[in-house]
């Protein structure tokens, strides 16, 4: 239930200023930017706001601290993270709090994404001490071989508000495990659960420059002169398709190395020899996590022409018994969209569609009042040619299609140029395999509607994005390989 008293409380504790070499400060021309209450409107706290000054001298304190947080001990970098995220998971109620405050979505959904979040730091704290390299004989003998493994160098990374901690840890982890320091800018709307985690970690014993947050509102011209200064050597970006491709124009000034996490427009393929109530279960998970609000989010539904009818129905009875409101009101199942531009893009895409034909299940209207609250919605006979069928949703609506064939499913599930993630139903375990296999992203969701795990590789292929973060592979984004040739041995 809402209580005035400890939201204050929260929001009083989070430090507002630039986190720069190791101090909070504010924007060298004082310059502030209000974080909004999306559920009202209302203005929560003045941030500061950083102008390319600031965002220069956060790259220098990380290029100043770089050399002596690359020879610390392996051990003693996981032993920051495993001290951060023991702090996060005690103080999860705060952080959940504070995040469905900047960000809109339910207390349960944000105190999952907390956990979510901390178990990256857990995580890469393991990895910190299993870096290692290769020794071996030449083919033709006389030399060695010897490949070891060093940080890259100061990284910068720039994350997005949907899921405000999470996208952060997924960066900043396997970062510090592997040595590197970091200059990071969050979204605008959401800057406050990134500010609380810089403290965590100062806390946690972090060396000062390691770790640096600029939060901007300009976000071209603070970025770009820090991507193209030459001090900074990777970039890391989660974010719209359009500006990844911005940003890799301008890595390529540096040759920087990059790892880009962009859009997704995820096809749900149920199959009528799946179980449908393990299908609209992985819908419902799929669909409404972060209130549609996620890069992963199922965003065309393609659907078996036997079983469309009562999945359809099935679906639109779970989605109508929603309850909707803001997050910290008990019972809360659907927050409000991020702010007046998220919503106003469903809007269109829905009136779209039904212009085109689809038809309503339930929702299908903007709410009233104050907050950007947009309904649950199901949406049956979508046209192929609409534009929900093309671009990222990013909102509670489910559109649904429906085919005949496997070729079909497959044809239509692949007529992207994304290739993030599909969700695949199917109780046949040759078509689950053949159709995994055949989708075209770098993860499926096979009898599932959840993907994202730390322990596994994330990311993307085609126009969804380059590399991978979390899993096993996640820390050598941030290591760069090393060969020397060792001659006279005999």
């Amino acid at each position: 239930m809402t209580n005035p008293d400890l939201e204050r409380k929260v929001l009083e504790a989070v430090p507002t200023g630039l986190l720069i070499g190791g101090e909070w400060r504010p924007a060298a021309s004082g310059a502030t930017t209000k974080v909004e209450d999306p559920s009202t409107g209302e203005v929560l706290v003045e941030v500061a706001d950083a102008g390319p000054e600031d965002g220069l001298a956060a790259l220098t304190a990380a290029h100043e601290a770089q050399a002596g947080f690359a020879a610390m001990a392996p051990r003693e970098r996981g032993e920051i993270l495993r001290r951060a995220y023991e702090t996060m998971i005690a103080r999860v109620d705060d952080l959940a709090l504070l995040m469905t405050l900047e960000m809109g979505k339910p207390l349960a959904e944000s105190r999952g994404e907390v956990t979510y979040a901390a178990e990256f730091f857990r995580w890469f704290s393991e990895e910190a001490v299993r870096i290692d390299g290769g020794f071996a004989t030449a083919p033709a003998g006389g030399s060695r071989f010897l490949v070891m493994k060093q940080p890259v160098g100061p990284c910068v990374f720039i994350t997005p508000w949907n899921f405000p901690l999470a996208m952060g840890t997924r960066k900043i982890g396997p970062a510090i495990a592997a040595g590197c320091t970091v200059v990071i800018k969050p979204a605008p709307q959401t800057p406050l659960s990134m500010l609380a985690l810089g403290q965590i970690l100062l806390d946690a014993g972090l060396p000062a420059g390691v770790l640096n947050i600029i939060n901007a509102t300009d976000a071209g011209g603070v970025m770009e002169p820090i991507i193209k200064d030459g001090r900074a050597r990777k970039l890391s970006f989660t974010g719209s398709t359009g500006v990844g491709k911005i940003l890799l124009e301008q890595c390529a000034a540096k040759v920087l190395r990059t790892s880009m996490e962009l859009g997704g427009n995820a096809s749900f393929l149920v199959f009528d020899d799946a179980d449908l109530d393990k299908a609209v279960e992985g819908a419902m998970l799929a669909k409404m996590r972060n209130m549609g609000e996620a890069c992963t989010a199922a965003n065309r539904f393609y659907v078996q022409r036997g079983v469309a009818e009562e999945f359809a129905a099935k679906l639109a009875e779970r989605m109508g018994a929603l309850k909707v409101g803001r997050g910290t009101e008990d019972g809360v199942q659907v927050g409000p969209l991020v702010d007046a531009k998220g919503r106003d893009k469903v809007v269109d895409l829905v009136g779209d569609a039904i212009a085109h034909g689809a038809q309503v299940k339930v929702g299908g209207e903007a709410a009233e009042g104050p907050g950007y609250f947009y309904p649950p919605t199901v949406l049956t006979d979508v046209p192929r040619n609409s534009r929900l069928n093309h671009e990222e949703i990013f909102g509670p609506v489910a559109p649904i299609s429906v085919f005949d064939t496997e070729d079909e499913a497959l044809a239509a599930a692949n007529a992207t140029e994304f290739g993030l993630v599909n969700y695949v139903f199917t109780e046949n375990l040759n078509r689950a395999l053949r159709v995994s296999e055949k989708v075209e992203s770098g993860m499926v969701g096979l009898n599932t509607g959840l993907v994202s795990n730390p322990a596994a590789p994330f990311g993307g292929i085609k126009e969804s994005g380059l590399g991978r973060e979390g899993g096993t592979v996640g820390i050598d984004e941030f290591l760069e390989l090393k060969y020397v040739a060792i001659g006279g041995l005999g």
